[in-house]
Formats: structure tokens, C-alpha cells, sequence
């Protein structure tokens, strides 16, 4: 698909390209979310056929939905249209043959019941229950108040539900239309979305722990001031994304950014590329992946000052001594773990001239397997970026994309090497 002419450059496209979602509402306030959600999928490429119970339409409009989805909406088991092409009143038959998932959101504490016992007395749960349970996968989103969720009875149904082979994707958390707060909100449309578009993706990465750095550090000069660089920590958040869309379980150390954490991640953030060391270092005893995305200043002051460096009026700057930071990627790289190839390693290199030659410099140096090449100021902060990717027997570029897509690219490579290795 061709990318619009007032997105932002990198904005992925067609991550659902070829899924048909049924998307089925059931009674709730949620419902309003269920129409950005309809667009959503559209946006990335999907087909979506609404399905909504009696109850939601207490809440939206069957012509919102049919609006915004491009396709007649069905609300009744008795509806005589034809669905799925095929003229038969079985549109509870029909809906699902052609569906990749059903995807229920808002599903209502009532509508999770109504499916944990197979009761089909409305067009939804008769479609979910007539659904080929091979290979129409059941998602689902629930929506209630805090108590609803907490209640045991609930609790018990969710896990008989995903016992019985559904995928509850969760809840959020906060202010509540009741006016309570608590959790059991349905969560936000783009979380959503990005829990669809990993429940889709192939899990290359399963089994695997994943270590990724993101960021620049930043070294204090004194409280007010110091070192760091331009990174933006966009690529190694893709990374981790894409690393937990492929089924990785994955862990994420920051540096200083302002980032939303990916969907799945562990997060910790840090400061100081020694703080970043010390949260590696324990985690990478049973991590079998660490990629080095963050951008570590290589110098730091020697000592930083306890209280605000001010002019003094002689128009000198301060003397300001200056010592190594420690090699993050060198230290893993060289550890037992890595060297008996328990831990793969991926570097990246931040280069602004002479990339190839100093990428593959850096990986000799770093005694890393891949080391992954861009050029730092035509890439910090942007969406999108150019990698190469450099090892023993060569270089290989990605060409230009969202560093989502180079992330999800590179996680290929990676799952590639270790499966060739194994």
C-alpha cells in the first residue's frame, strides 16, 4: 500500500494486509472505542465485518459501524442477508468460515459467561460457538466495572475461557465511566491494535529471553548539567516490539527518553551508561539475546560537581576532567555466557562517515557476531532508517523503511542466524 501524503514518514502500513477480522460488540460503554478500533484495523489493512448483540446497539449505532467498516452490519441471528457471501440465513455459520479471528471488544462480564457455557441466543455467541475452533482463533477484550473484573466468578471464567483455547488480551487500568477507578476498562484502541497485529505475527523468537538497550545515557556535570547525545531510542523500542511480537520474552533498559513503552516489554529505566551496565548485567545471566541499540557516551566527567558550575566572569571555562565509560556491549560480548554461545550478541554502531570500515572495525573490536551500521545524524530522531547489517563474511543492507519494519527485519535475521546455528 502506498503510504498517504500527510503521514509522517515510517508510519507502518499493512500490518494486518490480507486478515479478515469479524470484530463482534457486546453491551457496554466501551462500545464508543469499538469505532476507532474498526478504523484502526482498516488502517493496517484488514477487512473487518461488525457483529453487535442487542446490548450494543443500546450504545452505538449500527450505522457507525457500517460507516466506518465499509460492509453491512448483522445483528440478528434471524437476519435473512446474505453473509459471506452465501445466501442461506445462516449467517452464524457463514460469517466465521471466512473470518482469521473473531475479536469480541468490548466483551461484557455477561458475554464472557455466555461463552465459557456455549449459550447461543444471539447471532455473536452462536457465531463464536459454531466458529472452526482449529482455525478461527477467538480474541477477546473485556470491559466492566473494577468490581465485575475482581469477582471471582469472573476471574474463573477468563481462565476456563483461555483453558478452552481463547486469548483474552487484558485490561487497563483508570477513571471508569461508573465513576469508580480500578481495572477493567477495555484498553485503548492502539493497544489493541498492536496486541492484534503480535497475536498475527510468526513467533520466530519463542523460547528466547531478549536483553535490548535503547537511548542515549546522559553523564552528569553537576545537578543541572551534562553529557549525552542525540538519540532518541526509537529503534531500540522497535527492536523490543518487534522482538516481543515474534515471541520473545523481553526486557528493555532506557536511557532518558520519552517513549511509551511497547506493549508485552519489560521496562527499566536508567541514567548513566554505569547505571545501564549494572542493569544489564544481572539480566543477561538468563537472557539468550542482548542487542545493544542505546547510544552509550563514551566519556564521562571524572567527578561531578555537587552544586551548579557558574561563571566566574574571567570568561574561562571550567577544567573539566574526563574518564571512560565502560564498554557495554564489550563486557557482555566477552563473557562466558557469550563465548559458549549461550548469549547472541548484536551490536549497533552509530557512525558519521566511513560506515562499512567502521562498523565492521567496531566488530572485531566488540568481538560480536552482527553488528548492525547506520549513520548516526541522518537517522537520530527520525521515523524511518537505513541499516547494515556486518558481519565475518560481509555487509548487507536493509533498505530505507519505518524502523519498525527495519526492527522486525532485523529480529528475522537474528531468529535466521540462531536457527542455522542450532
Amino acid at each position: 500500500m502506498t503510504q498517504q501524503a500527510n503521514e509522517e514518514p515510517g508510519t507502518p502500513r499493512g500490518d494486518l494486509a490480507g486478515k479478515h477480522i469479524v470484530l463482534g460488540l457486546s453491551g457496554g460503554i466501551a462500545c464508543y472505542k469499538a469505532a476507532e478500533l474498526c478504523r484502526a484495523l482498516i488502517k493496517q489493512g484488514a477487512t473487518v465485518q461488525v457483529v453487535m448483540t442487542e446490548a450494543a446497539e443500546q450504545f452505538i449505532t449500527a450505522v457507525t459501524l457500517q460507516a466506518l467498516s465499509g460492509r453491512p452490519v448483522f445483528t440478528s441471528q434471524w437476519d435473512s442477508r446474505p453473509a459471506g457471501g452465501i445466501d442461506n440465513s445462516m449467517a452464524h455459520i457463514n460469517l466465521s468460515r471466512e473470518a482469521d479471528a473473531i475479536l469480541i471488544a468490548p466483551c461484557s462480564a455477561d458475554f464472557m459467561a455466555k461463552l465459557l457455557h456455549g449459550r447461543a441466543d444471539d447471532l455473536l455467541s452462536l457465531m463464536c460457538l459454531a466458529r472452526p475452533l482449529a482455525t478461527v482463533p477467538l480474541l477477546i477484550a473485556p470491559a466492566m466495572n473494577r468490581e465485575m473484573w475482581a469477582h471471582p466468578a469472573t476471574q474463573r471464567n477468563m481462565a476456563q475461557l483461555q483453558a478452552d483455547g481463547a486469548t483474552i488480551l487484558g485490561v487497563g487500568s483508570g477513571f471508569q465511566a461508573c465513576g469508580e477507578t480500578g481495572d477493567g476498562r477495555m484498553l485503548e484502541p492502539p493497544e489493541l491494535l498492536e496486541d492484534i497485529i503480535a497475536f498475527f505475527t510468526p513467533k520466530v523468537l519463542a523460547g528466547q529471553n531478549v536483553l535490548v538497550t535503547a537511548g542515549p545515557t546522559y553523564e552528569a556535570m553537576d545537578p543541572v548539567r551534562g553529557i549525552t547525545n542525540l538519540s532518541s531510542g526509537k529503534m531500540g523500542f522497535a527492536v523490543a516490539r518487534a522482538a516481543h511480537e515474534a515471541g520473545a520474552e523481553v526486557t528493555l533498559v532506557a536511557g532518558p527518553v520519552s517513549l511509551q513503552t511497547p506493549r508485552g516489554v519489560t521496562r527499566v529505566d536508567v541514567k548513566s551508561a554505569q547505571n545501564m551496565l549494572e542493569a544489564v548485567t544481572g539480566r543477561a545471566q538468563t537472557a539468550t539475546i542482548f542487542i545493544a541499540t542505546a547510544a552509550v557516551a563514551d566519556w564521562r566527567p571524572a567527578s561531578s560537581q555537587e552544586r551548579k558550575i557558574k561563571k566566574d566572569g574571567t570568561g574561562q571555562m571550567p577544567t573539566l576532567t574526563f574518564t571512560e565509560n565502560p564498554d557495554i556491549l564489550a563486557t557482555l560480548a566477552q563473557s562466558a555466557r557469550a563465548q559458549s554461545g549461550a548469549l547472541f550478541c548484536v551490536g549497533f554502531a552509530a557512525e558519521s562517515h566511513d560506515l562499512e570500515d567502521n562498523a565492521q572495525a567496531k566488530r572485531l573490536r566488540k568481538g560480536v557476531p552482527l553488528l548492525v551500521g547506520n549513520i548516526g545524524p541522518a537517522t537520530f530522531g527520525r521515523d524511518d532508517n537505513v541499516l547494515l547489517l556486518v558481519d565475518a563474511h560481509g555487509s548487507r543492507e536493509l533498505a530505507r523503511a519505518s524502523k519498525l519494519t527495519l526492527a522486525r527485519q532485523l529480529v528475522g535475521e537474528i531468529a535466521g542466524r540462531l536457527k542455522r546455528a542450532g
